[in-house]
């Protein structure tokens, strides 16, 4: 802190004309430190100091272009992530926020909520990611009562979907979208939230693992062992009746598969290959850990969609 001035520094009454030799060598000394020191500075400035300020960057901006799958990272400059997704209700930046969360069993209700940002506000802006903006996975805590819904969105980012919980219990919902940000930036989440049905809840045991299970007709098999945090390939053939039937696109493919943990329900969702391999559908799936998961396969036929379900074990 400046000090107030409370008078005048006196004045000698003669000052010399000439410095003395002393004199004279301190100042060019320590001028010559100072100018070395700027010199320095400066070169530094040019050499090494700007290239630093603004060097290239250590990474690559990693998105997704709208029309891609979440998971699908495809660049070389990091490794996919084998987590599962879905166990916080926000990370990144962005937050699930529900405007209820409590329905009557087996009573149709609107499940309402908004996506928001770090600054609370709603995201409004998504990339379509096939075929729709917005997918949410609703399951019991014991596994049960699958749905695949595509809720819509009002101009002010709160989104809306028919929902009925058929029994009383704990459930799940998964809402898995890619944002877009102001400057462009897209960011590829998986976020949950728990919902409630209340009245008794009696949970169902997890059905013992198997590779084939039959849905409306169709007897759906795969041939693939999952192993943790390995890419392993499952290939789904689909029969009715010993033949198989014409497979349609669903959202732009031609099968959607989601895995969930037994426990923490940890969320997975894989799409598939592009093309049916010799009238298959080939997923490529990495399991975070081992445990008990529980696989769920949509395909259509026929212009209807179904879910074939299997347990499966990764040691």
């Amino acid at each position: 802190m400046s000090r107030p001035v409370t008078g005048r520094a006196a004045v000698p009454e003669e000052v010399s004309a000439a410095p003395d030799r002393g004199t004279l060598r301190l100042a060019l000394v320590v001028g010559g430190l100072v100018l070395a020191v700027l010199l320095g500075f400066g070169l530094g400035r040019l050499n090494g100091g700007g290239a630093t300020a603004a060097g290239p960057a250590t990474g690559t901006d990693h998105t997704h272009a709208p029309g891609t799958a979440p998971h699908d990272h495809g660049g070389t400059d990091q490794a996919p992530s084998t987590d599962a997704g879905g166990l916080a209700i926000g990370t990144a930046g962005y937050t699930l926020a529900p405007l209820s969360t409590e329905f009557t069993p087996g009573r149709a209700a609107s499940l309402r909520f908004q996506i928001r940002d770090a600054q609370r506000r709603p995201v409004t802006r998504f990339a379509i990611v096939h075929d729709k903006p917005m997918h949410l996975i609703v399951v019991r805590r014991d596994l049960t009562g699958y749905q695949h819904l595509h809720p819509t969105m009002a101009p002010d980012g709160t989104w809306s979907v028919p929902l009925s919980l058929p029994q009383p219990g704990a459930w799940r919902a998964y809402a898995d979208f890619t944002a877009l940000a102001a400057d462009g930036t897209q960011t590829a989440l998986t976020l949950g939230v728990d919902l409630a049905a209340p009245g008794r809840y009696d949970p169902r045991p997890l059905p013992a693992a198997a590779t084939a299970t039959t849905v409306d007709g169709f007897t759906v098999d795969y041939q693939g062992t999952p192993q943790a945090g390995a890419n392993v390939a499952l290939t789904f053939r689909i029969t009715a009746d010993g033949a198989a039937p014409t497979l349609e696109r669903y959202l732009g493919a031609y099968g959607h598969l989601v895995a969930l943990r037994e426990g923490d329900l940890g969320y997975l969702h894989v799409h598939p290959e592009p093309a049916l391999v010799d009238g298959a559908v080939r997923f490529w799936l990495t399991t975070p850990g081992p445990g008990r998961y529980r696989l769920y396969l949509d395909f259509q036929v026929a212009g209807v969609v179904r879910t074939a379900e299997f347990t499966v074990t990764v040691p």
